[in-house]
């Protein structure tokens, strides 16, 4: 577990009032632990008495191959414009609204492809951790979904450790050396530095130790 979850997760708990639903973003560079400080923040609220908060990860509105490749943005897949943001938008003010029963779609990165409607987010889940690269990117569409979010966290991580988990993840997807360098350092790298050079500065900042 990383150290400060458990403050964190009671300084969220304690931030509920009456029946709003609060929205807490988690952003950072590729390969940044924005999946695992989420998934790990759930988990915690559970442990310390306060069930009900569910995962929202951005990367379900991926644009599918096909439409990628029509759109001439197959290599670039991860970059900002190949995403659905007025989809995800949409997503967030149902969810902003407190409406029930909302299904959401979520990438499943070993198939390449987003499984719609994979989780569903229901009315007695008070907390959202939404978690995604360009959260608080500060340019259109992107700056739009600041509304939505009522606490931001931006994961900081030096880019030489960005490098290193970038290839480990192809690697472990099955790519040989030189493919995992290319398609870390081609695409999830250029993509790592428009997050850390061009995100909003977020509520708190968080530095995964070691």
């Amino acid at each position: 577990m990383s150290p400060g979850l458990t403050e964190l997760a009671e300084e969220l708990g304690s931030s509920i009032h009456g029946d709003r639903r609060l929205v807490v973003a988690i952003a950072g560079a590729p390969g940044s632990g924005k999946s695992t400080l989420a998934a790990e923040l759930v988990a915690e609220l559970g442990r310390a008495g306060r069930p009900g908060a569910v995962l929202v990860p951005m990367d379900g509105f991926h644009f599918d191959d096909a439409v990628l490749e029509a759109r001439g943005l197959k290599a670039r897949k991860g970059a900002p414009e190949t995403f659905d943001v007025a989809g995800f938008a949409v997503l967030l003010q149902r969810i902003r609204s407190g409406e029930d029963a909302i299904a959401i779609p979520v990438f499943d990165r070993s198939l390449e492809i987003s499984r719609a409607g994979a989780r569903i987010v229901q009315a007695d889940q008070p907390i959202v951790v939404v978690e995604g690269n360009y959260l608080l990117l500060d340019r259109s569409p992107w700056d739009a979904l600041a509304p939505y979010f009522d606490r931001t966290i931006f994961i900081d991580v030096p880019e030489t450790d960005l490098r290193e988990r970038l290839i480990r993840r192809w690697l472990d997807l099955g790519f040989d050396p030189e493919a995992a360098r290319a398609r870390a350092e081609g695409n999830d790298l250029v993509n790592a530095r428009l997050v850390m050079s061009a995100s909003r500065a977020a509520d708190r900042v968080w530095r995964p130790a070691g």
